[in-house]
C-alpha cells in the first residue's frame, strides 16, 4: 500500500476520533453554562470585563475563559488549510443537536468559473407558501468556513425566520484570492434568482446576508445590483460585516486582542484574500463605494466587544445617509462569531432569533 493510499485510509478514522472529542467537549461546555452566571466569572478566573461602558456576557467570557486554556494555535501561525481544520473542528465543537427544519438538501449552484457546492434548507410550513429565501454566505475571513461551520446558524435562520435559506461555499484564499469569492457570490446571486421557483421559495423576495466576510459579500453584491438592470434582493441581512480595510477604526484598538477574533486575524485574513490590493476599493471596503443609494433595505447587527463593531455602525450610517432603509442593533454584550455560539449562549441564541424574526418581516412587507 502506497504512504497516500495509507493516509486515505487512516483519515476517516482520525475524523471520527475528532468528532467524539468535539462532542465530549460541548457537553461539557454545555453542563458549565448551566451554573449561575456568578459561579461562570469564578471558573473564569476572572471579574466582569468591562470595556467602552459595556459589560461582556459572563457566558460568553467564560467561553473565552476555557478556550484560552485550551491554547490553540492562532489561526495567522497555521497553513490555510490546517486553520480549516481547527475551524471545522471548533465549530463542530460548539454544535449541539440540529435544529430541525423542513428539509435539508445538498446541490449545486452556478459560480463565476464552475459549479460551487450549496445546501438549501427548506421551512417547517405551517402557512402557505411560498416562503421567502434568504441566500446565506458563511463567515471566516475569505480563508475558512463553509457549509458544515454554519450549517446550525443556517437551520436557526430557516426556522425562527420561516424562509428558505440556500447556503453557498464559494471559493476560498488565498488559492483563490480577491475578487473570486465577489465573484463567486454574483454568480449564485444570479442562480438563486433564476432557480428559486424551483425551490419552492418566492423569486420576488429574495434576501442576500451573511456573517462576517459573507456579509462583506453580501453587502458588495446589494451595492453593485442597485445601479444595474435585472432583479435585485429584496433584502440584506449583514451581521457583523466588514466593510472598511482602508481606515483603523477606534474599536480595532479597543477588541483587537482576547475576544475572538484579533486584528493579528484580520491583518492575515486579508493578506490572504486581498494580497497587496487597494484596500479602499469598494468590493473590499464597500464603506468607501462612491455611492451608496438605491440599496434594499438592511439588517445591520454589531457585537459590542467586536474589533469590526465601528466600520459596521459607520457603514448602518452612511446607508442612512444616502436614503437606504436600515434596521441597526447592537448586541453589546456579545463578540464576533455569536453566530455560531447559539448552542453555548443563550444572549447569542436570542439575538439570532431576533435577527431571525426581523428579516422576515422585512421581506413581508
Amino acid at each position: 500500500m502506497s504512504e497516500s493510499a495509507g493516509r486515505r485510509r487512516w483519515r476517516p478514522a482520525v475524523d471520527r476520533i475528532h468528532h467524539r472529542v468535539d462532542r465530549v467537549q460541548y457537553r461539557v461546555a454545555c453542563t458549565l453554562l448551566h451554573l449561575p452566571a456568578g459561579w461562570q466569572l469564578r471558573l473564569s478566573g476572572q471579574v466582569p470585563v468591562v470595556r467602552d461602558g459595556l459589560t461582556l456576557d459572563p457566558e460568553v467570557q467564560f467561553l473565552l475563559a476555557v478556550r484560552a486554556r485550551l491554547r490553540l494555535t492562532p489561526l495567522e501561525r497555521m497553513s490555510p488549510k490546517a486553520a480549516r481544520v481547527q475551524t471545522r473542528h471548533e465549530a463542530a465543537a460548539a454544535t449541539g443537536l440540529p435544529i430541525r427544519v423542513g428539509a435539508v438538501t445538498d446541490l449545486t449552484v452556478d459560480g463565476a468559473v464552475g459549479p460551487l457546492a450549496a445546501r438549501h434548507y427548506a421551512p417547517i410550513r405551517p402557512d402557505p407558501g411560498p416562503h421567502p429565501l434568504l441566500l446565506f454566505l458563511h463567515g471566516g475571513g475569505f480563508v475558512v468556513g463553509d457549509l458544515d461551520t454554519h450549517d446550525q446558524t443556517c437551520r436557526l435562520l430557516c426556522r425562527y425566520g420561516g424562509m428558505h435559506v440556500l447556503a453557498v461555499d464559494y471559493r476560498l484564499a488565498p488559492e483563490h484570492p480577491f475578487p473570486a469569492a465577489s465573484l463567486d457570490t454574483d454568480a449564485a446571486l444570479q442562480w438563486t434568482f433564476a432557480h428559486a421557483a424551483e425551490l419552492d421559495a418566492d423569486p420576488a423576495r429574495i434576501a442576500v446576508g451573511g456573517d462576517s466576510a459573507g456579509a462583506n459579500l453580501a453587502a458588495v453584491a446589494s451595492a453593485r445590483l442597485a445601479h444595474e438592470d435585472g432583479p435585485k434582493p429584496a433584502a440584506q441581512l449583514l451581521i457583523y460585516p466588514p466593510v472598511d480595510r482602508y481606515t483603523d477604526h477606534p474599536s480595532l484598538e479597543l477588541f483587537g486582542d482576547g475576544f475572538f477574533l484579533t486584528r493579528a486575524e484580520i491583518d492575515w485574513f486579508q493578506q490572504c484574500y486581498s494580497g497587496q490590493a487597494d484596500r479602499s476599493d469598494p468590493r473590499l471596503s464597500p464603506l468607501n463605494a462612491p455611492d451608496l443609494s438605491g440599496l434594499p433595505p438592511a439588517i445591520i447587527v454589531t457585537a459590542g466587544f467586536d474589533p469590526l463593531r465601528d466600520e459596521g455602525e459607520a457603514f448602518a450610517a452612511t446607508l442612512r445617509d444616502a436614503g437606504t432603509e436600515v434596521l441597526f442593533r447592537r448586541e453589546s454584550t456579545l463578540i464576533h462569531g455569536f453566530a455560531n455560539m447559539i448552542d453555548l449562549s443563550q444572549a447569542a441564541r436570542t439575538a439570532m432569533i431576533t435577527l431571525a424574526g426581523e428579516l422576515r418581516a422585512v421581506l413581508e412587507r
